[in-house]
């Protein structure tokens, strides 16, 4: 494989800024790190503090990294849990101001850079808004740089956090680093009746679990014949008119009676070509 052109080795250190957020390489410079250590790092919105989440390791890299700044002490520390207390007195302040512009805005939540010297709000709402007028407003009011972005549901939830159905915390908020897809056609393959109370999550899209099983059962359903094919076994020839995929068996209608019996693989006989 042809290197890039800019492409060389160093030591480098996966560094995330939210429990289940996003993993960014960072140079760690001469430092001794190891895996949940809080470092302070620089970024493009100044001093960050962060966690180590992959521990340093000699990897290529085609472009310059962010440096860890150090190891983050009890006044980093410290710094962080006033951040974290003036951040809740801004969701009040900004809560307020989006309230007199209506209901179309919701506030999902507000972050301060540690420094102080930007202000980031995330909302969400029904439609595509042009949010130029409401960040003016608010950087009058708070004296600082603001900047809104609205977000989809999914991100809410993630941002917002919470307890699922089954009674944990929500994948998207403790772990789950990238939303993927998931289809209906996921719920039809694992033979989940389409119930939107119970397969929808807290941001109201289906479930991002429908997805953990999805190909195991695609596994499953591949052994088995096909629902509406004629086949012959020892209980009786007939149709195939529906699947248990765990079980690894089928429910056969008998020609002759018109009775249904479960037949696992081991009992079919013979499936019919001409079905």
């Amino acid at each position: 494989m042809e290197e890039h052109p800019l492409e060389r080795h160093q030591m480098i250190v996966g560094i995330r800024f939210r429990p289940a957020g996003q993993i960014y390489d960072f140079d760690p410079g001469g430092l001794q790190l190891q895996r949940d250590d809080r470092v302070l790092v620089e970024t493009e919105r100044g001093p960050t503090l962060a966690t180590v989440a992959v521990a340093p390791r000699r990897r290529a890299v085609t472009r310059p990294l962010h440096r860890v700044v150090k190891k983050a002490d009890a006044r980093d520390l410290a710094r962080e849990d006033r951040n974290l207390q003036r951040e809740r007195e801004l969701q009040h302040t900004v809560l307020g101001i989006l309230g007199r512009r209506g209901s179309q805005y919701k506030l999902v939540k507000v972050e301060s850079a540690l420094d102080g010297s930007k202000v980031t709000a995330f909302v969400t709402a029904e439609e595509r808004l042009d949010l130029r007028d409401v960040a003016r407003e608010l950087a009058d009011t708070l004296h600082t740089r603001i900047e809104i972005k609205q977000i989809g549901a999914r991100d809410e939830a993630k941002l917002a956090g919470g307890l699922g159905v089954c009674g944990r915390e929500l994948c998207c908020s403790s772990w789950l680093r990238e939303f993927q897809p998931v289809s209906v056609k996921m719920v039809k393959a694992q033979g989940l009746a389409l119930n939107p109370s119970k397969l929808a999550g807290q941001c109201g899209r289906l479930k991002c679990c429908m997805r953990y099983e999805y190909q195991t059962y695609v596994e499953l359903k591949r052994g088995l014949p096909a629902v509406g094919t004629q086949v012959e076994s020892v209980k009786g020839n007939g149709q195939v008119v529906s699947h248990n995929l765990l079980k690894q068996t089928v429910m056969v209608r008998r020609g002759d009676d018109g009775t249904q019996v479960e037949a696992s693989l081991e009992d079919l006989v013979m499936r019919r070509a001409d079905a």
